[in-house]
């Protein structure tokens, strides 16, 4: 693997101060013509009326459901306003007799991170946080367990494809005080749902990593402070058309999905200063995905902020909120064209300019993506990162215990999740490894020598708790990949990804081999749960999103189609041969 010689971190503490809106630079450039677009469609659709952004009445025809739950009350309410505290005093069966208690709690707590899961654990809460570039403290993740600890059977955690924390189990009359200790160890989970900006994903070695670009952690954290408010709330950007990512590249790995994100901020330089070239509307959808495009722009470090909330607002103003499928980001770009969505973010710009993209790109386009599992030296003498592989992302009370254990004991009590649903233990003396090497946690359930197919296994939740989802993913997923390791030896590295319906939160577009859940049919034609099989994703500077290799697959069918790929695509080796060869 080639070198490449190591940028000055621009001078952000990774504990950056909270956030405010500075007055913007002011380039030097043309200002950009505005294409041939109505006047009249690009009208703001929203307005603010006593602090929050509100769709106007003349843009409510043929609005769907979700935007006429945020007219008949604004969610934020339950959280900027103490809603929350009424609701959780009220039985929750008497909540579900009246529409708009319903509406509470299955979709506007969504803005404080609680999904209601009604088909599968009626009663039951999933808590999403807030985690920007994954980092989190050895007492922000016992904090975590003693709260799922609580509920037995019922509690368990995720870590997320957005390098994110999820916990489960959450009953609403306990949310007050789980939000008050979230406050109180530095954590928050608003605005982490439906229509919000998601968790700031970064890269999972910064700081660390001796080839690394720029250190992505103060950029994260700057964007999670602004979009929530320093965790008090944004109502500026709370009432957006649909779901929206953002992540900010710090390495050659991509480890961070530029291309799946609505925005991505990639590394370069122009006239000597470091700063960002901008990549819009990379998303998935179920009946959409789309990679994120150049936005034929560039900004500086304090300028990451004004930009990130004029693309916010020119989504939030003119996006279309019908049709749920047709409402990411991407929809809008395609109907103003790239040059006529930037001519709107330029306009929300604070001196109305915005640089064109630099050609000075810091991310080097050939490059080997490195593996961060196991033991590898970081650019601090004496140091190492642990990658450690947990098993499709699911954590019980007690190994979270173990973990923050673990980080306090061998390293600095920190821990770094990645969007593979992994966990990376930082700062760990060389003189500890082999002691960490030899914890039986390491050893029986979190191993930094996992196996090739299961280092690349990813799952969604899938229908244990999920009630979009079709199938049950990560028992599945685990059993699957068991089989096929019986059968096949593998070489080199194949990531497959499980998701169990086609809103696809498993990514399985981006992976080697992919499986999305659906109803299929057995050999005699009675319904059976299936998967679509997808080939060919592809991640880091060659990125493209794989292609359907079969349709409605059944589950109990997979293990020797999976064999047949791996051997036909990715040179696996049949188990029995290798054998009687030796």
């Amino acid at each position: 693997m080639s070198s490449i010689g190591l940028l000055s971190t621009p001078p952000l503490s990774s504990s950056a101060p909270t956030w405010q809106l500075a007055a913007a630079t002011t380039p030097a450039v043309a200002p950009v013509v505005t294409p041939d677009v109505a006047a009249e469609r690009l009208e703001p659709r929203v307005e603010e009326r006593e602090g929050y952004w509100v769709l106007k009445e003349k843009f409510r025809e043929g609005i769907n459901v979700q935007e006429k739950v945020k007219i008949q009350r604004e969610p934020m309410k339950l959280f900027m306003e103490g809603g929350i505290e009424e609701l959780a005093k009220l039985p929750f069966e008497e909540l579900d007799k009246v529409k708009d208690t319903k509406d509470d709690i299955d979709v506007r707590l969504k803005w404080l991170g609680l999904f209601h899961r009604r088909k599968h654990h009626y009663g039951r809460f999933m808590m999403r946080l807030k985690l920007p570039n994954g980092v989190a403290t050895s007492a922000q993740t016992r904090y975590l367990a003693s709260v799922i600890r609580k509920y037995g059977k019922d509690g368990c955690a995720d870590v997320t494809t957005r390098q994110n924390w999820q916990i489960r189990g959450v009953v609403l009359a306990d949310v007050p005080e789980i939000l008050k200790g979230l406050a109180e160890v530095g954590l928050t989970s608003l605005q982490s749902g439906m229509d919000n900006v998601r968790n700031p994903v970064g890269n999972p070695l910064a700081g660390i990593d001796p080839l690394e670009i720029v250190d992505t952690r103060p950029y994260t954290n700057l964007l999670s402070q602004y979009i929530t408010g320093n965790s008090l709330g944004n109502p500026t950007v709370t009432n957006l058309p649909r779901k929206w990512n953002v992540c900010v590249i710090g390495s050659h790995d991509l480890y961070e999905h530029p291309h799946i994100n609505d925005l991505a901020y990639m590394p370069a330089t122009k006239d000597g200063k470091f700063g960002f070239n901008l990549l819009v509307g990379g998303f998935f959808s179920p009946k959409r995905c789309a990679e994120a495009v150049p936005l034929d722009a560039w900004v500086l470090t304090e300028d990451m902020i004004p930009v990130c909330k004029a693309i916010l607002e020119a989504y939030r103003d003119l996006g279309f909120r019908g049709n749920r499928q047709k409402t990411r980001m991407m929809w809008l770009i395609d109907e103003l064209g790239i040059e006529g969505f930037r001519s709107e973010v330029v306009k929300r710009m604070p001196f109305k300019e915005l640089e064109r993209a630099s050609s000075e790109d810091l991310v080097q386009k050939q490059w080997e993506r490195r593996d961060y599992i196991g033991v590898h030296p970081q650019k601090q003498e004496g140091l190492s990162f642990v990658g450690l592989h947990i098993p499709v992302g699911r954590i019980q009370a007690d190994d979270m215990d173990g973990l923050a254990r673990i980080a306090d004991e061998y390293g600095t009590g920190e821990l770094r999740l990645t969007v593979e649903q992994n966990i990376i233990i930082p700062n760990v003396e060389n003189a500890k490894l082999q002691a960490l090497l030899q914890e039986p946690l390491l050893k029986d359930k979190f191993s930094p020598e996992p196996s090739i197919l299961m280092k690349g296994l990813v799952a969604c939740t899938g229908n244990q708790f999920c009630g979009q989802a079709i199938i049950e993913t990560k028992q599945r997923a685990l059993k699957v990949t068991e089989e096929v390791e019986r059968h096949v030896a593998v070489t080199r590295p194949v990531r497959m990804h499980w998701t169990g319906c086609p809103n696809t939160c498993g990514q399985v577009q981006v992976a080697d081999i992919g499986f999305m859940g659906c109803m299929a049919r057995d050999e005699n034609g009675k319904p059976c749960e299936g998967v679509d099989v997808f080939l060919g994703g592809r991640i880091g500077s060659d990125s493209h999103l794989g292609d359907i290799y079969k349709k409605s697959v059944p589950c109990k069918d997979l293990v020797p189609l999976v064999v047949d790929i791996l051997v036909n695509h990715f040179g696996a080796v049949p188990r029995e041969r290798e054998e009687g060869e030796e």
